[in-house]
């Protein structure tokens, strides 16, 4: 049953990325979820975005291209999210797109699917909270990389 729940929440995420600029508040039950007990260890901003990304790609392995990315990208996607204390996702949003939607909503959902996140060290918060981009790098698989610990590309 759980599955099939998650699998719903999944499609009712989906359904909301259709805009290129869209932009998704979490509601107060999704933010109240507790977050893993891990602390992140990552004295920098881009430390904790390699630790992020290595968890979005360990969650969502079935959609990650495990080789080097092909040299046309099928689309890049930027898109700007932030993190609380505790590691809770509390907004993201498309900042850059080819606006092909299907990644656009692959790269918001596996965003969401992987929260939360490792509590960030407290040197790394502004007012509570740490602002992060991210570029999801599409082959014409479907299948993405993260540019923070991407391969590098494949020759033409």
């Amino acid at each position: 049953m759980k599955h099939y729940a998650a699998i719903f929440s999944a499609a009712v995420l989906l359904a909301g990325c259709a805009s290129p600029t869209s932009r998704v508040e979490l509601t107060s039950t999704e933010r109240m979820q507790p977050g893993p007990a891990a602390i992140s260890s990552a004295g920098t901003v881009e430390s904790y975005k390699q630790d992020i990304a290595q968890r979005i790609s360990q969650v969502n392995s079935t959609h990650v291209h495990s080789q080097r990315p092909q040299a046309l990208l099928r689309s890049v996607i930027v898109v700007r999210y932030t993190v609380d204390g505790e590691g809770r996702l509390l907004r993201s949003e498309i900042q850059r797109s080819n606006h092909d939607r299907d990644t656009e909503a692959l790269a918001l959902s596996t965003l969401r699917k992987t929260a939360p996140f490792p509590k960030p060290a407290p040197h790394l918060l502004h007012n509570g909270r740490l602002d992060l981009s991210e570029s999801w790098l599409f082959d014409n698989d479907g299948r993405f990389q993260l540019r923070s610990i991407a391969q590098a590309q494949k020759n033409e």
